[in-house]
């Protein structure tokens, strides 16, 4: 690969954001001319440098057909579970009982977390409440769950949601945490891991 096709391989992210954000301010104005072009790419060069985003990493690519399956099954429980909300709004007896389910992931991706967080807070009737990516655990407020077998079908339901998206390859996209040579002003050498304390040097402040 020659240097400038190597160079425009590595800037090709920042240059795909720049395009995407421009396309948004163009899409907001709602017509298009040369001044929101210009100026779209003005506020998303400028949104960038403001605002960096962290850089990530991928060990795959992502699976469109994957992807496509995802949408599909997200747009079928949102037609089923907006039938059922409609139906428990009307329905006599007594109100409606909800609950907090707590439902474990099988990976820390924080890609992962995010989108599976958007696609059960779309359909009707759960909202994610809390959402760990480290802890492999969302808890999210579910409509209509009055007994444990109600809790296992929602389970089951964000298992489904999980393997298509780890289908997909969105688990393979984790973000790189930055790293710094130096512990930052006013912050102790010990909370940092990669500074160990000098051999010898006492680690408490006792007095004589």
């Amino acid at each position: 690969m020659s240097a400038p096709a190597r160079t425009w391989w590595v800037r090709r992210p920042r240059v795909l954001r720049v395009l995407w954000l421009t396309l948004v301010w163009v899409l907001l104005w709602g017509t298009f001319s040369w001044a929101n072009l210009l100026g779209g790419l003005v506020v998303a060069v400028g949104v960038l440098v403001a605002f960096p985003l962290p850089a990530v990493s991928s060990g795959g690519r992502l699976r469109p057909l994957a992807l496509v399956r995802v949408v599909l099954d997200v747009a079928r429980d949102l037609a089923v579970s907006s039938v059922q909300v409609a139906w428990q709004s009307v329905r006599p007896g007594p109100p409606i009982r909800s609950s907090i389910v707590a439902v474990e992931v099988p990976d820390d991706s924080e890609l992962l977390m995010a989108l599976l967080v958007e696609c059960l807070s779309l359909v009707p009737g759960s909202v994610v409440v809390e959402a760990s990516a480290a802890e492999r655990t969302l808890w999210a407020h579910v409509l209509g769950i009055a007994d444990e077998a109600g809790v296992e079908r929602f389970r089951r339901q964000v298992a489904r949601l999980v393997s298509d998206l780890m289908t997909a390859g969105v688990h393979r996209v984790r973000v790189v945490p930055e790293r710094s040579g130096r512990s930052g002003a006013g912050t102790d050498p010990r909370d940092d891991p990669d500074e160990a304390p000098a051999s010898g040097s006492p680690t408490t402040g006792s007095g004589p």
